[in-house]
């Protein structure tokens, strides 16, 4: 029968199965229904187990290949914050987040020796009530190194999966209503959070100078306007500097980018170049300042000769030392940034951060800067290096740093007669965090473009899941049974109540602003979609302040926790 077949060709060829896995789980990944969604990883998982009810054999060094990539990127990602965050940056959040993992750390443990569960069980619970999937790979390595029979190792190793399966769901979505909806009425109702992250945005976005409303939202983008010179204030002769200090009067930063003259155009004017009734202006800026009134330039017009001009936007990279934790408005005064704009700033791991006058940078940030040519690249070298865009990944850098890495993880020291490694999953992590640390203060190597870190990152650990699904799919449905149905009881206190605490922390003991503190919680728990619900909430990206650094401590800590909850167990 056609059935058969299907199934003999599954087993005889795993990984067919596995890449069937991947697209029904993504696919299944994707859909919501309102604000809910599974998730991928939880779909992958779900699917997995679902075939491997037809008792599909997999080879074991298939996953470990796979969940080695994906450690070796969140490490390589998030590399730059965490150290930066150790020497002294940011301290204050540094400290938060490490309260807090030991927090979800001792909340998950007592809660699974209050339920009477097993290692195996207790490293599920922590892996889904925590939201942190990289457990499930970290926890089975951490057994796999035990004094135990193979028998137990094995029990314990394919219960993880499922505990992880019953808890991650209020993991995820629990946590985006507690800190989304709950924590600001903790913080004194949405109504009063909303006006404070109102007020310390504009506090943000005020310099020694002048308020900067150009630079309210990071995702804003640069737009263009031209003009032809005319009215009172044209009545003589005016410099460039003369019409970008007006609007600055006005609260507004905007450039002169173009000017034509006699019918001659004039590219990035220089700040004495005079402007005549008459003559053509072209001027640019973010999009809040140029939705200010500009009237009084003259009549806006639509002169294609004008606004056709090829302007540069390229991403750099902040590698200069001196830059290391300035602000925007101290980037934007230094002479090599005349006539460049900033459109956007993110973290070496990819978040977006607010593009506030007082938001600080450090190195392994990356900007967004638009201009003309010159001035673009004027700007790029003192900052530090223009990160064009690749498709090139350095795979020496990858290979090398894997087998470093999980050589050294691999060595085991014995205390007390109980082994203690760091694994070669925990090696594996590590070496990522060093190397991508190292990437940001030597940008000419080690490059793994956007588009392979996410490959890295999301096929890694779904390759990894879905063989996991598809190796425990037999016995999936008994470890269900075995736990019971109170796990879920068990996932939303582990869930909850570390939030609470690290809400009223956040408040009480740390006095972080309402919006850092709920971005804090939200980073420091590696839950994205608590950002999201967050930022919604709120109607601001200001959290992400609170979200970048505690974000990489919390993917470092809580992964190697796992090590630890494998001791104490």
């Amino acid at each position: 029968m056609l059935m058969d077949w299907f199934i003999q060709t599954l087993r005889d060829n795993p990984a067919i199965a596995i890449f069937l896995v991947i697209g029904i789980g993504f696919w299944i990944g994707k859909l919501k229904y309102k604000s809910f969604s599974l998730g991928t990883v939880t779909s992958v998982l779900l699917v997995g187990v679902l075939v491997g009810q037809l008792d599909i054999p997999i080879s074991g060094p298939v996953k470990s290949v796979f969940f080695l990539l994906f450690l070796f990127a969140i490490g390589y990602s998030v590399g730059p914050e965490f150290f930066r965050a150790l020497k002294g940056s940011g301290l204050k959040q540094v400290a938060f987040a490490i309260t807090m993992c030991v927090i979800c750390f001792l909340v998950t443990w007592g809660t699974a020796l209050l339920f009477h569960y097993n290692i195996g069980e207790a490293l599920g619970l922590f892996a889904g009530a925590q939201t942190i999937s990289a457990v499930i790979g970290v926890g089975q390595d951490a057994i796999s190194n035990l004094n135990a029979s193979d028998a137990d190792k094995t029990a314990w190793s394919s219960i993880i999966p499922v505990c992880y399966a019953v808890t991650y769901i209020f993991g995820t979505i629990g946590s985006a209503w507690i800190l989304g909806t709950l924590g600001p009425a903790m913080l004194g109702g949405i109504k009063k959070v909303r006006q404070q992250t109102a007020e310390l945005e504009k506090t943000m976005n005020n310099d020694s100078i002048s308020s900067d409303p150009a630079y309210i939202n990071a995702n804003r983008s640069v737009i263009f306007r031209a003009f032809i010179a005319g009215g009172d204030f044209f009545a003589t002769p005016r410099k460039v500097s003369e019409i970008e200090e007006k609007f600055k009067e006005e609260g507004v930063r905007i450039i002169v980018e173009r000017i034509r003259h006699d019918g001659t155009m004039q590219d990035s004017p220089t700040t004495d170049f005079e402007v005549s009734a008459g003559d053509g202006i072209v001027i640019t800026g973010r999009r809040d300042a140029m939705l200010s009134d500009s009237s009084w330039l003259g009549k806006e017009v639509a002169d294609a000769e004008l606004l056709t001009f090829a302007v540069e936007k390229v991403p750099v990279m902040v590698a200069k030392k001196n830059l290391d934790n300035i602000t925007v408005q101290e980037l934007r005064d230094m002479p090599s940034m005349a006539g460049v704009v900033i459109s956007d700033i993110v973290t070496s791991n990819g978040n977006p951060v607010p593009v506030l006058a007082q938001t600080k940078l450090h190195r392994g940030y990356t900007l967004t800067l638009q201009g003309f040519d010159a001035q673009v690249n004027r700007a790029a070298k003192e900052i530090g290096y223009v990160d064009r865009p690749t498709t090139a990944t350095d795979m020496v850098f990858i290979g090398f740093g894997i087998f470093i890495g999980t050589i050294i993880g691999a060595i085991t020291i014995h205390l007390g007669g109980i082994p203690v490694s760091l694994s070669t999953s925990g090696g594996a992590l590590i070496a990522g965090l060093v190397l991508g640390w190292l990437r940001s203060k030597h940008p000419t190597f080690g490059a793994i473009p956007s588009s392979s870190l996410w490959v890295l990152n999301n096929m890694g650990l779904n390759m990894f899941i879905a063989v996991i699904g598809i190796e425990s799919g037999p016995t999936f449905v008994h470890g269900i049974q075995q736990v019971g149905w109170m796990l879920f009881v068990a996932g939303i206190i582990a869930t909850t109540v570390p939030l609470l605490i690290g809400i009223w922390l956040g408040d009480k003991v740390f006095k972080f602003p309402p919006a850092i503190n709920l971005g804090c919680n939200a980073g420091s728990r590696v839950t994205t979609a608590a950002l999201g619900a967050i930022q919604d909430s709120l109607g601001s990206t200001l959290p992400a302040m609170g979200y970048t650094v505690t974000y990489a401590i919390g993917n470092t800590l809580l992964i190697l926790m796992a090590v630890i909850m494998g001791l104490v167990m």
